[in-house]
């Protein structure tokens, strides 16, 4: 999937909502814990409640590879079962992968064939060598650039005094010469919503994964207002404000019912 094509399924949804599938097995309802799989049967029953609504979702790896053969099975049926029944859906591994050489040739590999995953969200500070195995064709890379948690600001902020610029400006302009608009996409935090004109002053053209949009309290409008391109260029994730929404059997209407709400607000800014 390249970048016209996300656009065209943007448009068609009117929708630039992923949700985050961060799927805590403490929190999904009881009657589902007594299941083969809890994690995979609370992701299909959002993953069908939702598809409609969403371009993307976005699997926390995390979250299944704590619980070892069975977390990283539920992982794979969730990924099977979006391209399978879904195909249009953009599918993001969230893993945050950084190294280089044989090890990030096969962190690729893992993501883009084993779990037939669109792109990974990479940590860029090992330099392009450890980006370089995940621009492949039709595959994306997904680099943090400038991240919600409080502590981006020990290195992501720091001034460059001989440039005059921050840390993750200086990212931002490197890293986009690795690739295309059709490869490369990046991670900017919603609750760091005032910076995206600076993001799209150096890269206008990109776009961009915007998590931090309901429980951790970025500002949609805001976030829209800054960083809205042409061709939309945004990705909005929103997990825990949708997958939690409701509780009991009623937790696939609740989900449903908080993903439409914020499709309404996207589909506004796009018509």
């Amino acid at each position: 999937m390249n970048a016209d094509q996300l656009y065209v399924n943007i448009l068609e949804k009117k929708s630039f909502l992923c949700i985050g599938l961060d799927t805590d097995p403490e929190m999904i309802p009881a009657f589902l814990k007594n299941t083969e799989l809890p994690q995979y049967e609370f992701n299909k029953q959002i993953i069908d409640a939702t598809h409609d609504l969403v371009v993307a979702f976005k699997p926390n790896l995390a979250f299944y590879e704590k619980y070892g053969s069975k977390g990283w099975e539920a992982l794979e049926k969730t990924c099977t079962y979006i391209k399978e029944h879904y195909p249009d859906i953009f599918l993001i591994a969230d893993g945050k992968r950084g190294d280089i050489g044989n090890t990030s040739r096969m962190y690729a590999e893992s993501v883009f064939y084993r779990l037939s995953c669109d792109a990974v969200t990479l940590s860029p500070y090992m330099g392009r060598d450890s980006v370089e195995p995940f621009l492949v064709k039709d595959k994306w890379a997904i680099l943090l650039a400038l991240t919600s948690n409080e502590g981006s600001a020990d290195f992501q902020l720091l001034r460059m005094e001989e440039k005059g610029s921050t840390l993750f400006e200086e990212v931002l302009e490197k890293t986009s010469h690795w690739g295309t608009t059709d490869n490369i996409m990046y991670v900017i935090g919603a609750t760091k919503a005032e910076w995206l004109r600076k993001v799209r002053a150096i890269v206008p053209d990109h776009f961009l994964l915007i998590p931090g949009i309901g429980t951790q309290g970025g500002n949609l409008e805001e976030v829209i207002t800054n960083g809205m391109n042409k061709r939309t260029g945004l990705i909005i994730n929103a997990s825990r404000s949708i997958l939690y929404a409701g509780t009991g059997h009623k937790f696939t209407a609740a989900a449903r019912s908080a993903t439409l709400e914020l499709r309404q607000k996207m589909g506004s800014c796009l018509r």
